[in-house]
């Protein structure tokens, strides 16, 4: 079992017992419609299951005051008046009897998850938790969260298994304050956040969530905020944030360990966030953050109040942590100029502190674009018009895209590897598939045609592998392979002409070494990128 999944049902207990419209939206049923969707897809059965537990008081107290523990503990012994007027003294925050159970819970999933990860039970996870954590601060609970799951997760990290450098990335609609005074002064910890911003307009309304707060002291430029400043961001902009900032900040800090703050107010259909990235975004990046730490990748639930669109974006991210293929993002792929304005002042901000940023010696820019009426990318200065932010969703439009989301069914063979002596003789994990099958010798023949080195015994033997190999993945029987043969550039040809009489219409080839460069295959109408 490689995916972890750290859940307990007792983390649904704690409810709001008063009228309060602010929190009402954060219900135990968060959870339970995750869970169901998660069984009804067959994906909870496909995980290591494991049961929260209780964070330690001592736990906690890596980060949280004593005095603030303390306060939390006693609210298991409040009446429903005391626990208002409690409640009353935070921002957007309620507390129930059951209150302080559940928070130990969460942040005990968070610890089990991270537990599990680092000493090799699972490679990666997911801990469904609530309440959330990422507002929390040192002595204060804030915008629904009671303890801070990913930060103590991290801090436990460092004590009990000695990770040095971990990433936190925050993909939820508004901006995990919490995180980021914990850790602002940390250069062991690289703290990522996107959330809705509106030039402070939105809460929690802090000047600290701009572009240019880049952390303090040693940890300058180990805080990275990424303010959006109109709704509607959608796949497009999302992917272009992951490419152009985080990903070249993440590899040059190169984390051992990578905990995600999955909030799913992100995502389409949300009534906090108001944005328009569809679940399969979430699958996308999750796969690419899986390139960073080894795959240690560590995902806690945090805010996503829309119960379709949260429980149908969780499964998106088990999918993706359990090496399933992404499906196709829906829509164009082309950032939104209020996107891309944004993501030119956070790279700016931080170039002075990542060479990764660095274009020239100069201030890092990015070519700003607009959409015509064609939906068509036109460049535009960056005073120029900007996109028509996109239309209100409602439940109709919702429910529609949410309908025309492809799940690509996992092929019944993850990975097949076709060999020829000596490297036959490898042994190969029991999760790996020794491919023997070849094509068939009429078909083999047709293609060694194209070259003289194909007709080699050795060579012909392998290309009917390698054939055989591609037909299964074109075919969707296997996701993806790996073949030896002795003629690697004839054979990589006929690999790009067979994939392409097969219906594929884009195909891009990665050479590494000393081998000739792939013939230019595009005078059909099809791309073949190299």
């Amino acid at each position: 079992m490689r995916t972890a999944l750290v859940y307990h049902e007792e983390m649904t207990a704690a409810r709001l017992l008063w009228d309060d419209p602010e929190c009402e939206i954060e219900r135990p049923e968060r959870l339970t419609a995750a869970v169901e969707r998660l069984q009804q897809g067959g994906l909870e059965q496909r995980c290591l299951q494991l049961a929260a537990r209780e964070a330690s008081e001592a736990e906690l107290g890596l980060v949280h005051s004593p005095e603030y523990v303390s306060l939390m503990r006693g609210t298991q012994a409040l009446s429903t008046e005391e626990l208002q007027a409690l409640s009353g003294q935070y921002d957007a925050v309620y507390f129930h009897p059951s209150t302080f159970h559940c928070a130990r819970l969460a942040a005990g999933a968070a610890l089990q998850l991270v537990d599990a990860v680092l000493t090799g039970t699972a490679h990666n996870g997911l801990a469904l938790v609530r309440p959330p954590g990422h507002h929390s601060q040192r002595a204060a609970a804030n915008g629904f969260c009671v303890f801070n799951n990913v930060a103590i997760a991290a801090r436990y990290a460092q004590k009990r298994h000695g990770v040095h450098r971990i990433l936190i990335v925050d993909w939820d609609v508004h901006h995990g304050q919490g995180i980021q005074y914990i850790f602002e002064d940390d250069p062991s910890v690289l703290y990522f956040s996107w959330h809705r911003y509106e030039h402070g307009r939105f809460w929690p309304y802090l000047r600290e969530s701009d572009a240019d707060a880049v952390g303090l002291g040693p940890g300058r430029g180990f805080t990275v905020n990424l303010p959006w400043n109109q709704v509607g961001m959608g796949n497009a902009d999302y992917m272009a944030a992951f490419l152009h900032v985080l990903l070249p900040v993440a590899f040059e800090f190169d984390p051992e360990l990578v905990l995600v703050s999955a909030g799913f107010d992100s995502a389409i259909g949300d009534p906090e966030g108001q944005m328009q990235a569809t679940p399969e975004c979430f699958a996308h990046l999750t796969q690419l953050l899986q390139v960073l730490a080894g795959g240690r990748v560590c995902a806690v639930l945090e805010g996503g109040y829309h119960l379709e669109s949260l429980s149908q974006s969780v499964c998106m991210v088990v999918k993706a942590l359990l090496g399933d293929p992404a499906p196709p993002l829906l829509g164009p792929m082309v950032p939104q100029h209020s996107a891309l304005e944004s993501i030119q002042s956070v790279r700016a901000a931080q170039a002075p502190h990542w060479t990764s940023l660095w274009q020239q010696g100069s201030t890092p820019t990015l070519s700003l674009s607009t959409c015509s009426p064609e939906r068509r990318p036109s460049p535009v200065s960056p005073g120029g018009p900007k996109c028509k932010a996109a239309e209100a969703q409602t439940s109709a439009v919702l429910s529609s895209l949410l309908d025309r989301l492809h799940l690509c069914a996992t092929p019944p063979v993850r990975t097949a590897i076709a060999l020829t002596a000596p490297a036959a003789a490898m042994v190969l994990p029991p999760d790996i598939l020794r491919q023997e099958e070849s094509a068939p010798r009429e078909e083999t023949q047709a293609w060694a045609r194209l070259h003289e080195a194909l007709t080699q015994d050795t060579a012909f033997t392998a290309l009917g592998k390698v054939l055989h190999l591609l037909n299964g993945i074109l075919d969707g029987q296997v996701s993806s392979g790996i073949a030896t043969t002795p003629a690697a550039a004839s054979t990589l040809e006929v690999v790009l002409r067979q994939g392409l009489s097969h219906g594929a219409q884009r195909v891009f080839c990665v050479a590494l070494g000393q081998l000739d460069r792939p013939p230019d295959l595009a005078n059909d109408g099809r791309r073949v990128g190299s």
